[in-house]
């Protein structure tokens, strides 16, 4: 397996490329307003994007989804219930940080996501797990046959996804981490959206927000 991230523009977002071997087919996961940046961490690691999965429809996570998708000539996913704000990304950034930061703004033609589901995408099987309550609908990807959860900003090292924006609700978040994160064996390694990796064990028994459950 070859799994790279990077943390990219001002959110410091991770994006992942997971592939079986450098010079073949890769799922990129999320997309930062950065194209370059994701052509390059791509690039550096000897594969080709297939696919372009986003966890959610925040400018820091789908900002570059038509300028990857029409770079590589590619589908992009992501569940319809983000539409709201993956449809301009643009706007989305000038209202969050009240100017438009330099960056790539492109909207995509995106495949809806379902829960439940799974993706054949670049030799792997990917489950979607449905996970509302950053937003309506963000996703979850779990890669059963390695033990990885891609958590988009569901859960951090420490931490969980704020519910504050648009679309938040933080007992929607909590009900699906009971129901579709914690029902995971404690080996899952997670990958979040921002910061270190960790894992369901350590956040099991450490995360504050987790005691509760």
């Amino acid at each position: 397996m070859l799994l790279a991230s990077e943390p990219l523009w001002y959110a410091a977002t991770n994006t992942y490329i997971l592939a079986r071997e450098s010079g073949g087919p890769a799922v990129v996961v999320d997309a930062p307003p950065d194209v370059e940046g994701i052509v390059d961490l791509a690039g550096r690691h000897n594969v080709i994007p297939a696919a372009l999965l986003v966890t959610h429809g925040h400018v820091d996570h789908c900002g570059a989804s038509g300028g990857v998708a029409e770079r590589y000539g590619i589908a992009a996913y992501i569940h319809p219930d983000d539409e709201f704000l993956s449809s301009d990304p643009r706007t989305q950034a000038e209202r969050l940080m009240g100017v438009l930061p330099p960056g790539d703004y492109e909207p995509a033609t995106y495949v809806d996501l379902e829960g439940g589901q799974i993706l054949e995408l670049a030799g792997w099987a990917l489950e979607v797990r449905h996970t509302p309550g950053h937003t309506p609908g963000h996703c979850c990807f779990l890669v059963e046959e390695e033990g990885i959860l891609f958590s988009g900003d569901q859960l951090f090292a420490g931490s969980i996804g704020r519910t504050d924006l648009p679309g938040g609700s933080y007992s929607q978040l909590m009900e699906s981490m009971r129901g579709q994160v914690l029902t995971l064996d404690d080996e899952v390694i997670v990958h979040p959206g921002h910061g270190p990796t960790t894992t369901l064990a350590r956040e099991r028994r450490s995360n504050p927000f987790l005691q509760e459950l």
